[in-house]
């Protein structure tokens, strides 16, 4: 995250003000849609693959990728979630806040791990989290699924499957949820 961003947001008292819808709730479901059908068919099937949401922001979609792979094939698939808050290269920079528990279903070694979060920014998130996935297992294939691209990258990190491609400025913020993928900004909130 941006170091503007750092310093406004919570628990510091900033608050997401949002401004222009990119998505609505139809385009997230289509965009769920046509993700899902590239995983099938890129992995041939969905045999040894594992779906991972990223805490907090990737579990809802790692569920909704996961419910349409489901109904296409009418076969389950292992889904996991993952924290990577004490994987991060800026624990110094700020507070480490763990969102949740991780929970891997399965051993990942030799499946394909498809990583999901809402929003691919820098890429550290993801980074974190390849270096926590390493502990339970070393995975054939860590594929990358996301659903907004926004750009910024601080390291070499390119997603595999993506919902949409959206150019922002830096200190532009992006919520992705079902129910939408809204365009805002991160402001001080007001003392009381």
């Amino acid at each position: 995250m941006a170091e503007r961003e750092r310093a406004l947001a919570p628990p510091y008292g900033g608050v997401f003000v949002a401004r222009a819808q990119v998505m609505s709730a139809e385009d997230v479901h289509r965009a769920t849609w046509r993700m899902a059908h590239e995983i099938i068919e890129r992995n041939h099937g969905t045999e040894d693959v594992v779906i991972v949401g990223l805490q907090t922001g990737g579990v809802w979609l790692a569920k909704a990728l996961l419910e349409v792979i489901e109904t296409v094939t009418g076969s389950g698939v292992p889904l996991g979630t993952l924290d990577v808050a004490f994987y991060r290269d800026d624990i110094g920079l700020r507070p480490v806040l763990p969102q949740s528990a991780t929970h891997i279903p399965v051993e990942l070694t030799g499946h394909t791990v498809v990583l999901v979060d809402d929003v691919l920014f820098t890429g550290r998130t993801v980074r974190a989290a390849l270096n926590a996935l390493v502990d339970y297992g070393r995975a054939r294939a860590v594929q990358l699924a996301v659903m907004v691209d926004r750009g910024h990258r601080e390291l070499p990190i390119r997603p595999d499957y993506v919902g949409r491609n959206l150019p922002t400025r830096r200190d532009e913020m992006v919520d992705a949820s079902p129910e939408g993928v809204v365009l805002g900004d991160m402001v001080r909130r007001s003392a009381p």
